[in-house]
């Protein structure tokens, strides 16, 4: 269960930077710095908390292979 938790929050992460680099790069609407900052942060922390819950999937699985 754990691994499909960790592929979504992949996948989102991943979806949530496409539509970044597209509205930000390729249509260049960002008209106000500060919030597409914030907009770009909370992008790149999805990534890095994705992370943290591979780890843990791979632990559970590893648990679950040895016992």
């Amino acid at each position: 269960m754990l691994g499909v938790t960790a592929t979504l929050s992949l996948a989102a992460a991943s979806s949530a930077s496409g539509i970044t680099v597209l509205y930000f790069r390729d249509l260049g609407h960002c008209h106000f710095r500060e919030e597409c900052q914030k907009y770009q942060i909370s992008v790149t922390l999805a990534f890095l908390s994705w992370i943290p819950i591979a780890i843990s999937s791979l632990i559970m699985l590893w648990l679950l292979a040895a016992g």
